[in-house]
């Protein structure tokens, strides 16, 4: 989707009482500009602009978690629960 160089602009009232045309101005592959006093603050694209990320899966990152704790696990908590204590 090519973006022409000077997208449509909305305040945020305007944009709020005009909300069902933003959205079918989206649906049409038109990208429109939120503003509040001036600055950009959003923008509404359309959905097939935004690229859906894929999940990643958690299990690269299963193990036992030793390396974080050290060889004693029940010192590095004592210690750390001695940290906040003082």
């Amino acid at each position: 989707m090519k973006t022409p160089s000077k997208l449509p602009s909305k305040g945020a009232e305007e944009a709020r009482q005009q909300l069902p045309a933003i959205l079918a101005a989206a649906a049409a592959g038109r990208t429109t500009l939120i503003t509040r006093h001036g600055r950009k603050i959003a923008a509404v694209v359309p959905a097939s602009a935004v690229s859906a990320a894929k999940p990643v899966s958690l299990l690269a990152l299963a193990g036992t978690g030793r390396a974080l704790w050290g060889r004693d696990s029940r010192a590095a908590i004592r210690a750390l629960r001695e940290e906040w204590t003082r």
